[in-house]
């Protein structure tokens, strides 16, 4: 810590030496440098502080907009005309009685409930409900109900048009209820209008089925007349064409019950005497042809010797087994005797009478079967014969029968669709009553007691609602709107700059130097707040050179200077003032005509003999001199560099009090050779873009910008109520705008 920065801290008095010849070069190292966008990769957040700052900003606004809204929907509510409601409820059925059977060769359906819902839902609001309800209660003489039609025509489409326009039909979801109203500002109407729109309903819905019954009726009347009178046609030339050809069917009886297999039996004249004879001799030669076969089978089997019949005969069958007993023994005493010894003589002389025996039975087999074999063929051949005979005589009743079974399809195919409209007619007839109704009334409308409409809390409660949606739409439209620099966090988020302080607005009858001259107002604090942050702008302490400036004239930087260069004095640090406003001075002096900064940049005279005390000790002044004609040209010059060297080796801080930024070189060139630099912006007044185009031009002559002051910071108007005070007393006295640190101009001159 250097001494300057002890004095300010211990508030000991100290004089710098006066040996300094040069102006020392700018501490920029470990400088608190300005805010940039590139360094701030922030998302931009929900802030709430900030709307709360909106909201109490603008609250005057959007509670006047919202009493402005409510006003209008007591006037709406007390000038609208009451609307009575009566509602009924129907119930819908999704399976009426069917007209007409649901037989897929007739009459197909296909019908969802949904599409069936949908139906009656516009048969509700159809004309011709409307038009019904209208012309039984007689609503278009109803003067007061439509009036201003003398034509009765036009009286009758007004009542229907209003009776549909205020029908309101809704359904109830996932039921087969209908809920339907009708608002109408006599309640008694309403509640008839209603009823009648329910009943006509119904019973519009059964004329409607009633009328389709009847058509269908009658349309099957004249049908099944036309379809019996060509049926009896029909059968008359079939019964006629058989007598005429002698062609007798068996089963005509069975032809004459109808349907399909009837149909399909005389489709082949196959059905006559001659037909069937046929059929039968087929079947009996078909058979004869098998025994035949089988006979001749046997026949040559046993002819072959290995026939099956000769061993299954019993007599061989025996013979065949003495054979054996004999052949046996004869072989077995053949072994003790000879051939030629009687006893083997009579053995081998009885196996040889059964082989005779036994041939003789098996020729006689085989001629039984050659019998038979003959037998069979004889009655095949017959048969064929007669089969050969018969097929001729069905030929030709076949060709005889080609009329006839068109006649007979004509006859089935006329029998067939008389039945079905018979039987259609029948069902009809069943069907044709009242029977079940497609609605039904559950409930029924009656009179309201109470208004439906105007509703005064539901207008109310919009009012409300719409007063503070356009209150606070127009507050946040105002607000993003105004880019104008109001608060601390404007400083920060809009200009990317530090923030040195803020400055209470004077209030009204009051004046600055007052304000300062007591050391507890807010106003002294706040520049002593100002003070103190400043020393921390930098590593090495308080700035030795401080340039204080605005974008324009007026927004308190003459002020700001004053005040700052008082506050210094007073801690005991050595001050000098100096008036950089050479086109419009804001301090005077008695002889501020003659001396001054204009005269020192022109010649090379001694700042001290042009420096003037001030009442506050340790406060100097160095006026602005006489208005030179061009003073960016004097600045310009390089001897103003000499005249600031010279001011800091004479004095602790010198602070220049510098002319606006926009439109003047000055402040550039003064910034750039000053330590540091603060900008003054006046609250709620200045707009973003100017004050970033005036930090812009600071910054391209290499200005070193340390901070903001925000000058004539009312707190209540910028929507923070006493959020940013300073002292006990912040905030109780604000009151009309004073001009604080404006273009007036100041003497502190002692």
């Amino acid at each position: 810590m250097n001494d300057f920065d002890e004095k300010l801290s211990m508030g000991e008095p100290r004089r710098l030496g006066h040996d300094h010849d040069q102006m020392p070069a700018r501490r920029d190292s470990g400088a608190l440098a300005p805010w940039s966008e590139e360094k701030t990769t922030a998302s931009p957040q929900f802030d709430v502080n900030e709307l709360w700052r909106v909201l109490m900003k603008w609250k005057w606004l959007i509670l006047g907009i919202i009493v402005a809204s409510v006003t209008a929907s007591v006037i709406v509510t007390l000038a609208t005309t009451p609307i009575f409601r009566a509602s009924a409820t129907l119930e819908i059925n999704t399976r009426p009685v069917q007209v007409m059977a649901t037989s897929a060769d007739v009459q197909p359906e296909s019908r969802s409930e949904e599409q069936y819902l949908n139906t009656q839902y516009g048969l509700l609001k159809s004309r011709s409900l409307a038009e019904r309800v209208a012309k039984g209660l007689g609503l278009a003489e109803n003067e007061s109900f439509v009036k201003g039609y003398p034509n009765k025509g036009d009286r009758e489409n007004a009542a229907i048009a209003k009776i549909m326009a205020n029908l309101e039909v809704q359904p109830l979801r996932g039921s087969n209820l209908i809920l339907i109203g009708y608002s109408d500002p006599n309640p008694v109407r309403a509640a008839s209008i209603i009823n009648a729109v329910s009943s006509g309903f119904i019973a519009a819905t059964l004329e409607r089925r009633y009328n389709a019954t009847a058509f269908a009726r009658s349309f099957l009347q004249n049908r099944l007349t036309s379809t019996r009178a060509k049926l009896e046609a029909s059968e008359r030339a079939l019964v006629a064409y058989a007598q005429n050809q002698g062609i007798v069917q068996l089963n005509s009886g069975a032809g004459t019950t109808g349907g399909d297999s009837g149909g399909s039996s005389h489709g082949n004249a196959g059905d006559s005497l001659s037909t069937q004879s046929l059929s039968s001799l087929n079947d009996a030669l078909s058979q004869a042809t098998s025994d035949r076969i089988a006979a001749e089978q046997r026949y040559r089997q046993a002819s072959g010797g290995a026939g099956g019949e000769a061993l299954e005969n019993p007599v061989v069958q025996a013979l065949r087994s003495d054979r054996a007993k004999l052949a046996a023994d004869y072989q077995q005493k053949l072994s003790t005797y000879q051939p030629d010894f009687p006893e083997m003589v009579a053995i081998k002389s009885r196996i040889n009478s059964i082989d005779h025996n036994i041939a003789a039975e098996t020729r006689n087999v085989s001629t039984t079967l050659s019998s038979a074999y003959q037998a069979a063929r004889g009655r095949e051949e017959a048969l064929q014969a007669k089969v050969n005979s018969l097929r001729s005589t069905v030929l030709d009743v076949r060709g005889r029968s080609i009329q006839y079974n068109i006649l007979q399809r004509d006859v089935d195919t006329n029998r067939t669709l008389y039945d079905a409209l018979l039987q259609r007619f029948k069902e009809i007839g069943v069907a044709g009553g009242v029977g079940e109704s497609q609605a039904s009334i559950v409930d029924s409308a009656i009179v309201p007691v109470a208004p439906y409409k105007p509703n005064a809390l539901i207008n109310l409660a919009v009012g409300v609602l719409a007063g503070l949606i356009l209150g606070l739409g127009s507050a946040f439209a105002i607000e993003f709107v105004d880019d104008t620099i109001k608060s601390p966090e404007d400083i920060s988020n809009k200009l990317k700059l530090p923030m040195l302080g803020l400055v209470p607005r004077v209030g009204k009858g009051t004046s600055l130097i007052a304000e300062l001259g007591d050391q507890r107002s807010e106003v002294a604090e706040a520049y002593y707040s100002i003070m103190t942050a400043l020393k921390f702008v930098t590593n090495a302490g308080f700035p030795r050179t401080i340039l204080v400036t605005s974008s324009r004239a007026a927004e308190g930087k003459s002020s700001s200077t004053l005040a700052l260069a008082q506050n210094l004095a007073r801690i005991g640090a050595s001050v000098l003032l100096i008036d950089g406003d050479m086109r419009k001075p804001s301090f005077k002096t008695s002889n501020s005509h003659t001396s001054g900064l204009s005269t020192l940049l022109t010649n090379e005279q001694s700042l001290r003999g042009h420096i003037v005390d001030t009442s506050v000790p340790g406060l100097s002044l160095l006026p602005s001199g006489p208005i030179p004609p061009n003073p960016a040209e004097l600045l310009a010059t390089g001897r103003i560099r000499t005249i600031i060297a010279e001011a800091m080796a004479q004095f602790d801080v010198v602070l220049i009090d510098s002319p606006p930024i926009l439109g003047l070189a000055d402040a550039p060139i003064l910034s750039s050779i000053c330590e540091s630099t603060v900008v003054v912006v006046e609250s709620s007044t200045v707009r973003r873009p100017v004050v970033l185009n005036s930090i812009n031009r600071l910054q391209a002559s290499n200005a070193h910008i340390v901070g903001v002051i925000l000058t004539k910071y009312n707190p209540k108007t910028a929507g923070y109520g006493y959020g940013y005070g300073y002292g006990y007393g912040y905030g109780q006295r604000y009151g009309a705008t004073s001009n604080t640190g404006s273009a007036a101009v100041m003497d502190i001159g002692s």
